[in-house]
């Protein structure tokens, strides 16, 4: 697979992670539980548990409610960042893997995104409540529907790019003869 496009991807997810911390690695652990990326015979192979799908989905959905409550802290505070830096080189780490490219650039690439993410994240939302004049949760869920979408995008193309690779290697070998 194309580097360049790997690390773009784990930057990606990185994103995601610094919208929300959790459903970056519940989307990353679906996917390797459904077989859309192939993290088995690596360190990274937990992911595709079903275990990591339950606690990650469940770590996702309290952080779209803990999203809406009053006194929940910025995304970019000290702990809430840390936590989307640590996701992002855990999912980063998890799509370089799958797609043959470094562990350790995507890792980098993927906490790179959560930092873009969540000060880009959070200017943004609260940019666009006060630009729009609406409460915050008119723009929280379709931050949540962005994070979600964005998340399957960069998932999907790792799946995505090595089926028409197999594709296009099957049709090569039944030319060949192989």
């Amino acid at each position: 697979m194309n580097i360049e496009l790997v690390l773009l991807l784990a930057f990606g997810i990185g994103v995601v992670t610094g919208l929300r911390s959790m459903t970056a690695p519940a989307v990353v652990a679906w996917a390797a539980y459904l077989g859309w990326i192939h993290l088995s015979g690596s360190h990274l192979a937990f992911m595709g548990s079903i275990w990591a799908v339950a606690i990650f989905t469940l770590g996702a959905l309290g952080e779209y409610i803990a999203d809406q409550l009053p006194n929940t802290p910025a995304r970019t505070a000290p702990v809430g960042l840390s936590a989307r830096i640590v996701m992002g080189l855990l999912t980063g780490a998890c799509l370089g893997t799958a797609g043959g490219a470094s562990l350790w650039l995507a890792a980098l690439a993927g906490a790179i995104g959560a930092i873009a993410g969540a000060f880009g994240g959070y200017q943004a939302r609260v940019g666009l409540v006060r630009a729009l004049q609406v409460p915050d949760i008119a723009i929280a869920i379709p931050e949540d529907l962005i994070a979600i979408g964005l998340g399957l995008l960069c998932c999907f193309q790792i799946l995505h790019f090595r089926t028409a690779l197999a594709i296009v290697l099957a049709h090569i070998q039944l030319r060949v003869g192989l």
